[in-house]
């Protein structure tokens, strides 16, 4: 069975930083996309940032533009994010994604496979 294992999570005060990292294990063939997604109570999941097998095409929402780095190391199978100057706006359930079909933008829809979530706290 394909897994997402997502760590790196939690408590941090605003400005700081933290890493997220997901390991991807039981695929047949390598995912074509992946994606981490956040998603706080009451609202919509949302993407985060995303990127494209092999690292090239990268996609960023809005309101971490400039803050926040993807990136994918394809021999570990693992995706990290570089969260950077950290809000409290930020606070969240991070989600990491995988998708297997043929890429029709960054829809949360779009993803086959999902990681158990790891929590971040900015105050």
């Amino acid at each position: 069975d394909v897994q997402l294992v997502e760590s790196g999570g939690g408590s941090v005060a605003a400005g700081g930083s933290l890493t997220l990292s997901c390991v991807a294990s039981g695929y047949t063939s390598s995912p074509k996309y992946m994606a981490w997604f956040r998603q706080a109570p009451g609202k919509k999941r949302e993407l985060v940032a995303g990127v494209m097998s092999g690292g090239g095409r990268k996609e960023y929402g809005d309101s971490v533009q400039g803050r926040f780095t993807i990136s994918q190391d394809n021999a570990k199978n693992t995706v990290l994010l570089q969260m950077n100057n950290l809000q409290s706006e930020d606070t969240a359930m991070y989600y990491c994604a995988a998708g297997a079909g043929p890429f029709c933008g960054w829809s949360p829809r779009r993803f086959n496979f999902w990681g158990q979530g790891t929590q971040v706290t900015v105050s």
